[in-house]
C-alpha cells in the first residue's frame, strides 16, 4: 500500500498520498488540500514544491549530480554534441546515426530568418542591450511564422520547436552584429550548429571565416552544459506562460525575459567582473577575508548554487575547457590564474566547506567567453541560446501532460480586511 501523510487542521483530519519518482525525494500530493481543509501551503520561491512531473532532467544537489534523460552531464559534455543532446532532450533517447543526420539536416535548414526581421532589428537603438533585442525579436517570431503557432497540432509544435532551436543562433549573432555596426551574415548549411554561430558572430563578408576546432568544441560544451536545468526560474516561466495556451514563440520570449535577471542568467558576467576586480592571485586572501566579513557587502560570485550543495558537475568540465581555450589562443590571462588559485583555496577553506560554497558553472564560463571575444553583454544571450533547447523540450512535455492546467499560485494575504469606502471629503 502506498504511503500517505495525515494532516489535521481544526480537529478535522485528512490524508494525502505520497508519490515516488524514478530517483529523488518523494512528494506529497496536496492537490486536494484546499478542498478538504480550506487551507493553502506557503512556500515562497517554491523551493519545496514540485510544480509538475518531468522526465527530462534530474538534479541531486547534495551529490553534485545532473542527468539529462538519465545521462550524466559530464559524459554528454565530453563525448556528445549539442545537436545530439538537443535530440535527446526533445525525443527522450540518444539518436542513431541516421536520426542524428536527419535532425541536424532539419535544424540547419531552419536557420535563416524571415528577411523582414532585418528591418525589425533596425527599429532598436544601436546601443540597445542584446537581451532586449532577443526578447523583442523572439516574441515577434509569432508574427512571421503563423503556420506553427497551433499548440494543439503536434506537427506544428515540432516545427516551432525546430525553428526556435535553429533560429536562435542567427537571432543572437544578428543582435551582436547590430550592436557593433557590422553587416549581418547569413548562415551556412555546411557548418555545424556551433561553428555556424561563431561564423555569423565573428565573420565578415570581406573574408572567409575559419572556425577554430578548439573554440568550437569549447562553445559546444558551454551550450550542452546550459541546455536544461530542471524547473529553474526561466523554465518555470516558460511552463507558466505555456499553461495559458500561449504560442511557443511567446513562451520562449517570456523565458528570455526571466533569464535576463542578474540572479539567474547574468551570474557569469558577475563572476567575471569579480575575478577582474581581484586582479591577481596575490590579492585573493584580501577578498576571501572580505567575503567572510558579514559587515562587508562584497560577495564571491561563481560560488554556491541554489540547488547544488556540492561541486557543480558543469564547473569541472568548464575548468578544463578554459585552460584549453586560453592555451590555444595564447592568452596568458591573470584572470584564469586567479580563478584557478581561488578555486583551490575555496575547496580547502573550512568556511567554504561548512557553507558548501563550491565553484559553479558561472565561475569559468565568463572567462572562456571573454577569451573567445564575446562582450559581457552577450553572456546572457549565449545562455538563452543554449537554454532554448531545454525550454522547448519542457514546453512540449507540458503541452502533452494530461494533468497540465493553467498555473494559478495562491497567496497568504496580509493586507487590510474588508472596509467601507469613505468619500474623499470625509477623510
Amino acid at each position: 500500500m502506498a504511503d500517505t501523510v495525515k494532516l489535521e487542521i481544526g480537529g478535522k483530519a485528512s490524508e494525502y498520498p505520497v508519490l515516488s519518482g524514478t530517483v529523488g525525494p518523494d512528494v506529497i500530493d496536496i492537490r486536494k488540500l484546499y478542498g478538504a481543509t480550506g487551507a493553502f501551503t506557503y512556500d515562497p520561491g517554491f523551493t519545496s514544491t514540485a510544480s509538475c512531473q518531468s522526465a527530462l532532467t534530474y538534479i541531486d544537489g547534495d551529490q553534485g549530480i545532473l542527468l539529462h534523460r538519465g545521462y550524466p552531464i559530464d559524459q554528454l559534455a565530453e563525448q556528445s554534441s549539442f545537436m545530439e543532446v538537443s535530440y535527446l532532450l526533445l525525443n527522450g533517447e540518444l539518436p542513431g546515426k541516421k536520426e542524428l543526420e536527419d535532425f541536424t539536416y532539419t535544424i540547419s535548414r531552419h536557420t535563416m530568418l524571415h528577411e523582414q526581421l532585418a528591418t525589425f532589428y533596425r527599429g532598436f537603438r544601436r546601443d540597445a542591450h542584446p537581451m532586449a533585442i532577443m526578447c523583442g525579436v523572439v516574441g515577434a517570431l509569432s508574427a512571421f511564422y503563423h503556420d506553427s503557432t497551433d499548440i494543439n497540432d503536434p506537427k506544428q509544435r515540432m516545427i516551432a520547436s525546430h525553428r526556435l532551436i535553429a533560429k536562435m543562433p542567427t537571432i543572437a549573432a544578428m543582435a551582436y552584429k547590430y550592436s557593433v555596426g557590422q553587416p549581418f551574415l547569413y548562415p551556412k548549411n555546411d557548418l555545424s550548429y556551433t561553428a555556424n554561430f561563431l561564423r555569423m558572430t565573428f565573420g565578415v563578408p570581406a573574408e572567409e571565416y575559419e572556425p577554430d576546432p578548439v573554440i568550437v568544441s569549447a562553445m559546444d560544451k558551454i551550450f550542452i552544459l546550459h541546455a536544461d536545468h530542471e524547473q529553474n526560474a526561466s523554465t518555470s516561466t516558460v511552463r507558466l506562460a505555456g499553461s495559458s495556451g500561449a504560442n511557443p514563440f511567446a513562451c520562449i520570449a517570456a523565458g528570455i525575459a526571466c533569464l535576463w535577471g542578474p540572479a539567474h542568467g547574468g551570474a557569469n558576467e558577475a563572476a567575471l567582473n569579480m575575478l577582474r576586480e581581484i586582479g591577481t592571485p596575490d590579492r585573493i586572501p584580501e577578498y576571501i577575508a572580505r567575503a567572510k566579513n558579514k559587515d562587508d557587502p562584497f560577495r564571491l560570485m561563481g560560488f554556491g548554487h541554489r540547488v547544488y550543495k556540492n561541486f557543480d558537475p558543469r564547473a569541472k568540465v568548464l575548468g578544463k575547457a578554459a585552460t584549453e581555450v586560453l592555451d590555444k589562443l595564447g592568452i596568458n590571462d591573470p584572470v584564469l590564474d586567479t580563478a584557478r588559485e581561488l578555486e583551490q583555496i575555496a575547496l580547502k577553506d573550512q568556511y567554504f566547506i561548512d557553507k558548501k560554497l563550491y565553484p559553479n558553472v558561472d565561475f569559468y564560463s565568463g572567462v572562456i567567453l571573454s577569451a573567445i571575444g564575446f562582450p559581457t553583454t552577450m553572456f546572457t544571450v549565449l545562455f538563452a541560446l543554449a537554454r532554448t533547447v531545454g525550454w522547448v523540450a519542457q514546453w512540449n512535455e507540458m503541452i502533452s501532460d494530461p494533468e497540465q492546467k493553467i498555473g494559478r499560485p495562491r497567496q497568504l494575504y496580509n493586507g487590510p480586511a474588508q472596509r467601507d469606502y469613505v468619500p474623499v471629503g470625509q477623510r
